[in-house]
């Protein structure tokens, strides 16, 4: 077990672009001959390395949470970007996390062993495939993975989420069993505590209603989603290098010095020093600020956020509250969305996801009041309804929340076209990124790849 436990946590040492040849993707269905239960863990270690790997860097500098200051990063942040860009990335969450979950699911099937691990498995499928229809648009998804399928069709935007809905309700049916666990220590996130697979299943459900702007369905997914923060969906880390946080890894790498937060839409907004400072007598974004950044916005890499041991969020109590507060004020009323808004800020006025010391440093999230938000009030200066300050506050906090995370993305591109999303400005040019591209390596060999390419500042379907 220590030997297997190793060369699982390796993956973490070399997680950057470099971690899977590019040519990978030519035969990527070669059937593993390890237990399901190993590799079950394979997958999630592929999930950790998706989200929050170089995919959640290069959403950051689209999103205005990092700014690119050299070589290959530079060019990201000048929107300078080619299909080979994206080939190993690609294979992230097609091959490290996908196709092991596949091969979990069938292996745990032809042993009669449905039911948690399944469902669990189904759960890290919809999860990883939810988000590459987000930033890429139209993928693959009935034959993506499957050892019969080397040139997987591509199926719409819009029925991918749908069938990532349906496989989700399918995890939540067979979790609910109970039975047929995976072996201990294998589910690296809950050692197979059905509960709380189940509430994630909830949170992404809520998350993928959001994405299509469905906000009934966001909402009474997101009723039943993640509870409490003990329910998060998070990659641990350790303080050895080999399972230490991948930001952390990447900042004190050779291009860490690539990548800052410096200039960046983010301080702008949390920075008490900064005109644009979103605070007031009831918010003071001081801990937040000190927990994300040192000096003037370099991420903290020492005792903050990107420290070697501290976790990365996946699916979180945090957003599933905001979920809730969103998708409430957009389908029911003012004072459902407040309340939830409300009861995020009194988790944050306690500490929220604060950790490393900095949840006891000087904080305020004091609970707000209708009146913030009518004509006048503290959070609407420029007298527009309360419905739509209470918007852009919630809004506001998400875009704030999801700091280094692939959902800021999918949030600014959303929201994009509104009078009250966070307004970008792009960095280059008069246009704000609004897809990753399909991979070279995918172009190369997959005929079915969709042709005409869509361009890098094209919207996906659901955001047109």
């Amino acid at each position: 077990m220590k030997k297997i436990r190793f060369i699982i946590l390796t993956l973490f040492i070399i997680g950057c672009d470099s971690l899977i040849p590019e040519d990978i993707n030519i035969n990527p269905n070669s059937p593993s001959e390890a237990p399901e239960d190993l590799t079950l863990t394979g997958s999630m270690v592929g999930t950790i390395l998706f989200h929050e790997g170089a995919t959640s860097r290069r959403a950051g500098i689209w999103s205005g949470y990092f700014r690119g200051t050299d070589r290959q990063h530079e060019g990201f942040d000048n929107y300078l970007v080619e299909a080979s860009d994206f080939s190993a990335i690609w294979n992230d969450v097609f091959i490290n996390s996908l196709r092991n979950a596949i091969i979990v699911e069938e292996k745990a099937l032809q042993k009669q062993r449905s039911g948690v691990i399944t469902g669990i498995a189904k759960v890290i499928q919809a999860h990883g495939l939810g988000v590459a229809a987000s930033l890429y648009g139209d993928i693959p998804f009935d034959q993506a993975g499957r050892i019969d399928f080397i040139t997987p069709e591509f199926e719409s935007q819009e029925v991918v989420y749908e069938k990532v809905q349906n496989l989700l309700s399918q995890a939540i049916l067979e979790l609910s069993l109970d039975v047929n666990k995976p072996s201990n220590g294998s589910d690296i996130f809950f050692n197979g505590d059905a509960q709380k697979w189940i509430k994630v299943a909830n949170s992404l459900k809520a998350r993928f209603y959001m994405h299509t702007k469905n906000y009934d369905q966001a909402y009474n997914f997101a009723d039943l989603g993640i509870d409490s923060p003990d329910g998060n969906l998070s990659a641990d880390h350790g303080d050895v290098q080999g399972n230490s946080n991948l930001y952390y890894q990447f900042f004190t790498g050779s291009r860490g010095s690539e990548f800052t937060s410096e200039n960046s839409r983010i301080v702008e907004l949390i920075d008490i020093n900064n005109d644009s400072y979103r605070g007031n007598s009831k918010t003071d974004e001081s801990a937040r600020y000190n927990f994300y950044f040192t000096g003037s916005g370099t991420p903290n890499f020492t005792s903050g956020y990107f420290t070697r041991s501290n976790n990365f969020p996946l699916v979180s109590f945090a957003e599933n509250l905001l979920t809730m507060a969103e998708s409430g004020l957009r389908s029911k009323n003012f004072y459902t969305g407040l309340s939830h808004l409300n009861e995020f800020r009194g988790y944050m006025n306690g500490g929220g996801y604060f950790n490393n010391g900095y949840d006891t440093l000087t904080r305020k999230y004091d609970p707000y009041i209708q009146g913030d938000f009518e004509p006048s009030g503290i959070e609407n200066s420029d007298n527009i309804t309360k419905e739509d300050a209470l918007l852009r506050e919630i809004l506001e906090e998400r875009y704030i929340t999801f700091y280094a995370q692939i959902e800021g993305f999918n949030d600014v591109r959303r929201t994009r076209k509104e009078n009250y999303g966070v307004q970008l400005t792009p960095n280059t040019g008069s246009s704000l990124p609004e897809r990753f591209l399909y991979p070279q390596s995918e172009i190369d060999t997959n005929p079915n790849t969709p042709s005409p390419i869509p361009g890098f500042f094209e919207p996906t379907r659901v955001n047109k």
